[in-house]
């Protein structure tokens, strides 16, 4: 009997550069996030990221369910779910679903504070067996995020579409705001939103899925690194970056405190160590102008 040398060589392995999931590089798409696998990143000068392409009709395999990506002007989130498979969503997302999938209201924690702030919330869970697709209205990007367990996210309001039932999901206030006064009115902004939506895998891998406007870039941050970005522009962050206010005021010639208020640019700064996503296009941040009377912690700047 011949005896065949064994080889020390590795198995040979690839690491996806937007979510981390490491692979053997034979498939033609990373199977945590479904985005083409050795295709050259693209980096701008400023050392964002761009989301790789995403081959129409991929597949992430979760559980022994799997979703399937079809489109890429409005893209869809076709779910083929198993018996022990559910998945929960944004009640407004649903495109269409098989008679046999059970669907049922999605109860919150805190979700009275939230209507009483104005900003009611339904999630809605829906239990295999069978198919039911998801989609938003709008073009752009659909942003596939593996989370391992004990992994969370931070997600900007309105971005999320779908996740599965491993994912677990809570909020949190942004403290991110600014008071004008006029006269004796006086208005609270919310640049961010008041709040903030937390996904994390607490115990089992979990795959959540978001809706970016236009293209979608990563960036990570280092210790003490910070990077300003347009408060509407952010689509997650790691729960490890923390965020402030930051405001600038463009130079008259001399600096003066009695100044016009209108002459400003507001921005949201952020801290790191870790990741950072915006959007490409995003809604306009209303400022109507008036005299700053108050506002959360913020950095300032005069130029």
């Amino acid at each position: 009997m011949t005896n065949y040398p064994t080889s020390t060589q590795p198995y040979r392995t690839y690491t996806c550069p937007w979510c981390n999931t490491v692979s053997d590089g034979t498939q033609l798409t990373c199977p945590g996030c479904g985005i083409s696998i050795d295709v050259r990143s693209i980096k701008t000068d400023s050392g964002w990221t761009e989301l790789p392409g995403r081959t129409d009709m991929a597949k992430l395999q979760f559980g022994n369910s799997y979703c399937q990506v079809e489109g890429t002007y409005v893209p869809v989130a076709d779910f083929s779910l198993a018996p022990e498979d559910s998945v929960y969503f944004a009640h407004h997302v649903l495109l269409w679903m098989d008679p046999q999938v059970k669907v049922k209201a999605m109860g919150l924690k805190g979700a009275w504070k939230r209507m009483l702030a104005g900003m009611p919330l339904i999630m809605t869970q829906a239990q295999g067996p069978g198919h039911i697709a998801f989609t938003r209205d709008a073009p752009g990007e659909l942003i596939a995020l593996p989370l391992q367990p004990g992994q969370g996210v931070d997600v900007r309001e309105h971005i999320f579409l779908v996740a599965t039932s491993h994912v677990t999901y809570d909020w949190f206030q942004t403290n991110i705001w600014f008071t004008t006064r006029n006269g004796d009115e006086t208005e609270t902004h919310y640049p961010l939103g008041a709040f903030m939506d937390r996904f994390v895998a607490p115990q089992a891998p979990g795959l959540l899925l978001l809706h970016a406007g236009g293209n979608a870039f990563i960036r990570q941050l280092g210790p003490g690194e910070t990077i300003l970005v347009q408060a509407t522009a952010l689509l997650f962050k790691d729960p490890t970056v923390s965020m402030q206010l930051h405001i600038e005021y463009p130079s008259t010639g001399s600096w003066a405190p009695w100044r016009a208020w209108s002459h400003r640019h507001l921005w949201l700064r952020l801290y790191g160590p870790g990741r950072v996503a915006i959007q490409s296009a995003y809604e306009y941040m209303e400022d109507n102008g008036r005299n700053i009377s108050g506002h959360s912690g913020a950095s300032q700047y005069q130029w």
